[in-house]
Formats: C-alpha cells, sequence, structure tokens
C-alpha cells in the first residue's frame, strides 16, 4: 500500500514519475485566469486564520459542507471562524474521491508542512499550525504567490473597473510578478437581467460615452477596451449558459437594445439576437487587439431560488447545463471566419459530454502562424477533479493536437490554490507515462520533456504573448 499522498502521489508508473519529477514539478506558474482580489495583493494582506483563506468566499467547500447537513450558521452565517473551520474539518474524512480532499491536504503539506489528515478531532492541531504560520511575513499574499513560483495573474474585471490596484501593482518595484486585468463584460452582455440599463448607465459614466443605440455601445465598450489595453490587459472571458448564434441587422439590434434601456421587456428570440451581435463585435474587437477569447458556457445558475435570495450568485447553487451548442458555437466562429476575423479562443464547457463536439469545432478554425490557435479549455470547474482532467486531454488528444495544449489554470478565489497546478500536472503526468510505458508513444525524452514543460507552462506563454 502506497502512502498518503507521497512524493509519487497520483505518478502510477516509473514514466510518470520520471516525467513529473524531472520536467513538471519545478515548472513555474502562469495563472492566466482567477478570481483573486488585486487589492488584496497590492496591500499584501496577512489572513488572521485559515478560516479566511480556506473557506473565505469558497463555493465548492461550501457546497460539501452543506452536503454534509452543516448548518448554513457554519458555512455562511456567524458561526466563528473556528467554528466554520471545525464543520470543515469534520466533513473532510467524507470525502473520499473528491478532489477537495486532495487540494486540501496539499495546500496543508505545501505552505504548511502538515503531512497528517484534517478530521475532526485533528482540527484543534491544524487550526493552531496554520494559524502560527499565517502569522508570519512569509505568508503574507505576495509571499504565498512568490514561494508558489508564479510569474503572471490575471484577475477577473468588469468593463467599468478603474484599475487602480493593478496600477499599484504595476508601479511597485518590490513586486516582480505581473497582475494584470482581464476583461470580462458579462453585465453587458446579459440583457436580460433587471440590472441591465442601471449597469449601462454605469458604462456611460466610465466611458464618457452616453449608451442610447448599438453604436454608442460600441463606441463606449471600444473606449473602455482601449483603457484596459493600456493596462496591460490582452485576455477577456464571457461567463454564458450557451454560445449561441442567432442573427440580426444592426437596425433591429438597435431596437432590441432601446427597448432594454427603457425598461421594456424582451423576447427570448430578441435576446439571443442582441447577444450573438453583440458578442461578434466583441470577437471582431479582440482579434483587432489581439486579445484571447476564452467562453465558459454550460452553467446553469442560481439555481436554489431561497438560497439566491439569501446570498446571492456565487454561492454554491449552480449545476452543468445539458444544453450542447455545438451547430451554434461552430456557426458563431464561422461568421467571424467569413471576414478572416477570429481570435484566439479557448473554449470551456461545464458538461463533459461537450468534448467531442469541442475536439471536433477547433479544428475547423485553426490557422498558420499560430500553433493550437483556438484551443479547447482544461477541465472545468465541476471537471476539475482525476477523471474529469484525464478525460479532458484524452479526448483533445483523441482530436486535436495535445502537445500544443496550454494548461491549467486556478479559477480560484483563493490565494492556496496553486496546488492546484501540481495536481493537474501529476495527472497529466500518469496520463502520458501511462501511454509511453503501453508503448504507445516511444521513450523519447526531448520530444516528453518539450510536451509536459509546454502543457505545464511554456505553451500559454507563448500563446498569450506575455513578457515574463
Amino acid at each position: 500500500m502506497k502512502q498518503f499522498m507521497d512524493k509519487d502521489f497520483l505518478l502510477s508508473t516509473d514514466m510518470a514519475k520520471t516525467l513529473y519529477h524531472a520536467y513538471a514539478a519545478n515548472m513555474p506558474i502562469l495563472d492566466y485566469h482567477c478570481h483573486i482580489n488585486p487589492q488584496e495583493i497590492a496591500e499584501d494582506r496577512k489572513f488572521d486564520n485559515i478560516t479566511q483563506v480556506w473557506l473565505g468566499g469558497d463555493h465548492y467547500k461550501w457546497r460539501q459542507m452543506r452536503s454534509n447537513g452543516v448548518e448554513e450558521k457554519y458555512i455562511t452565517g456567524d458561526a466563528t471562524d473556528r467554528e466554520k473551520f471545525q464543520k470543515w474539518a469534520e466533513t473532510m474524512p467524507k470525502l473520499i474521491g473528491n478532489p477537495l480532499y486532495h487540494w486540501s491536504h496539499l495546500e496543508l503539506q505545501r505552505y504548511f508542512g502538515y503531512t497528517g489528515y484534517l478530521n475532526g478531532d485533528t482540527a484543534e492541531e491544524v487550526w493552531n499550525l496554520c494559524n502560527e504560520k499565517l502569522h508570519q511575513d512569509s505568508m503574507s499574499v505576495r509571499n504565498i504567490i512568490k514561494q508558489s513560483n508564479v510569474t503572471l495573474i490575471c484577475t477577473t474585471d468588469d468593463p467599468i473597473d478603474s484599475l487602480e490596484w493593478h496600477k499599484k501593482i504595476a508601479e511597485d518595484d518590490t513586486f516582480d510578478v505581473q497582475v494584470l486585468p482581464a476583461w470580462r463584460p458579462d453585465k453587458t452582455t446579459n440583457i436580460e437581467k433587471p440590472d441591465f440599463a442601471a449597469y449601462i448607465g454605469k458604462l456611460s459614466a466610465a466611458s464618457g460615452i452616453e449608451v442610447k443605440d448599438f453604436a454608442s455601445l460600441k463606441e463606449a465598450i471600444k473606449n473602455r477596451m482601449a483603457f484596459f489595453n493600456d493596462n496591460g490587459c490582452c485576455v477577456s472571458d464571457h461567463g454564458v449558459e450557451y454560445v449561441m448564434y442567432a442573427p440580426a441587422s444592426d437596425e433591429e439590434v438597435d431596437g432590441i437594445l432601446k427597448k432594454a434601456l427603457a425598461g421594456e421587456a424582451t423576447t427570448k428570440e430578441e435576446q439571443a439576437k442582441y447577444k450573438t451581435a453583440f458578442l461578434l463585435f466583441l470577437a471582431r474587437e479582440y482579434n483587432r487587439l489581439n486579445w484571447v477569447m476564452q467562453f465558459h458556457y454550460g452553467c446553469k445558475r442560481d439555481n436554489n431560488a431561497g438560497m439566491y435570495a439569501k446570498l446571492g450568485p456565487d454561492t454554491g447553487f449552480d449545476c452543468i447545463n445539458d444544453y450542447a451548442p455545438s451547430a451554434q458555437l461552430a456557426d458563431f466562429l464561422n461568421a467571424l471566419s467569413a471576414t478572416n476575423e477570429v481570435p484566439k479562443t479557448i473554449l470551456y464547457s461545464l458538461n463533459p459530454n461537450d468534448n467531442a463536439a469541442i475536439g471536433t469545432i477547433i479544428g475547423c478554425f485553426q490557422s498558420a502562424g499560430v500553433a493550437g490557435r483556438i484551443q479547447q479549455g482544461s477541465a472545468w470547474w465541476f471537471n476539475d477533479h482525476k477523471v474529469g482532467m484525464t478525460d479532458q486531454m484524452t479526448s483533445l488528444a483523441n482530436l486535436g493536437c495535445l502537445g500544443n495544449f496550454i494548461g491549467m489554470l486556478t479559477d480560484s478565489r483563493s490565494f492556496l490554490s496553486y496546488t492546484r497546478h501540481e495536481y493537474f500536472r501529476r495527472i497529466m503526468c500518469n496520463l502520458i507515462g501511462g501511454w509511453v510505458e503501453n508503448g504507445e508513444y516511444p521513450a523519447d525524452m526531448k520530444s516528453l520533456k518539450e510536451i509536459i514543460e509546454g502543457i505545464s507552462y511554456n505553451n500559454a506563454v507563448k500563446y498569450f504573448g506575455f513578457k515574463l
């Protein structure tokens, strides 16, 4: 029996061990999509206790605590941080097979030197150990980032954001990790939301351009994109239920937008036409600016109406959407291809059944000059576990060019989540090492080194064009 999460954790063959320890383990981390707060980096925050850094805002953990019957007061309520940590510790032993069990213990090992296992009985020991360490200067936010070997971070930022914290970080010569904004225009896209008109008013104020029709909306957006571009942004991200394609004339879209700005209800068909036109406009702008476009889709959000009313979005009540938009996604990209305006694009679906569809779609729009111009993103959210990651990479290998894959991202709100890259790299090395051991790929160590180091880090650096 192997030791619990030892140095060869998840590595089942000699070749897997070689690939991980020789090539993957020491590669830097490029975190091109996350939800951490740049203000906390700018101010170099120190956390008072492990609950703040582990459970604050982590809806992954909140879901499992609810699944274990924990009362909401110990999750998002007014219980003390120590009480909340205790409930999480008591939940942990039930999570056999869940990636949270592995992630949590990797974080305890790498950042706190704890090699035991967390449960209700060990909670006090772990609480004291972690909190003592967190009070040290070495565990400030910036030092956590540095010791994690991170070279660049892209946050997630609304078009009306002032980017003040990004500017302060960029001007600070004492911190050499780049923290760049990433453009997330969902509030401008979601015309069906009740606060859409109010948000457009804020966009008008931020851009200095009064938005009263589709033409002025595009000018306001171009104004804000120029501001983001001047502050180092080269990545966009969209969270959508699915990628639709419902073409309409500018005049028709203009009428739909004016209805929404006047507070009038729009139909599903009108919403689809507006979103199609707006996303096509954005994609063309991304191509002009050489930005990367990311689509995260396949999620049905905020399913528990009662809890949504109490807690709002991003609190652990989302699920997989079973709508697979392969034809619409292909039509959307094809509309851009007709004028040679397909930007570099990364596609993530929350539904693992979409893996094969994405693998075939990306092959239709690759182009000379950029290796892997259209990417299938890494296994996302409910799929970033051992089976999900293995299935995503296997499907991509079956239908595409795995050697050009840009690899893992944290997609997290926690500064301790960089161990997810280690988890991913171990799974990747085990998969590829197994193919070599099975005679499906030669033991060509030069090529294997390039593949492993590429997927771990180098491919993303080249793909995004970051200056590191």
